[in-house]
């Protein structure tokens, strides 16, 4: 009998919050504010109904620009990786911070951070980064509405 190959797979899941916030950046007036934002600067905020969806696969490819490599399927258990050990991640990591939730007020990260899409993607990220076994996380993929939504890898770069 010849030995099975490898089975390879990427994992997905998706979780659907929602949570409001108010686009004004500190470092500018109530009148730059207004003009960058529009009616997103509105003082009482404005809601959405985020939709997230993370995508696990060998991060090897960040470092070295390859394509995204999938994961391998565990011969006994069938999975990539355990959904109810991910679920569980994904409640941790952003519906008990964001869902149902002022991301100004009652998010600390956000106390210093505009709360745009780009950053409520990071935020997502760091926080998945610490519970997710090390190297798995590919994209993180956050819907602000259908038109509107950011991908972020974990690019960065140095400001100087």
């Amino acid at each position: 009998m010849s030995p099975r190959s490898a089975r390879l797979a990427r994992l997905s899941r998706s979780v659907t919050f929602s949570a409001c916030h108010r686009l004004h950046s500190k470092s500018l007036s109530d009148e730059e504010n207004l003009k960058l934002f529009g009616k997103c600067n509105n003082p009482n905020g404005h809601g959405h109904n985020y939709k997230a969806q993370i995508l696990l696969s060998d991060s090897c490819c960040q470092v070295t620009n390859l394509r995204v490599l999938p994961l391998q399927i565990d011969p006994v258990s069938g999975m990539v990786m355990n959904l109810t050990d991910l679920k569980e991640y994904m409640q941790e990591a952003i519906m008990e911070p964001l869902d149902h939730k002022n991301l100004d007020k009652d998010v600390p990260y956000f106390s210093e951070v505009v709360s745009t899409t780009e950053n409520v993607a990071v935020f997502i990220w760091d926080n998945l980064q610490r519970l997710l076994p090390r190297g798995i996380l590919y994209k993180v993929e956050v819907h602000e509405t259908e038109q509107n939504v950011v991908v972020y890898k974990g690019e960065e770069t140095i400001v100087k």
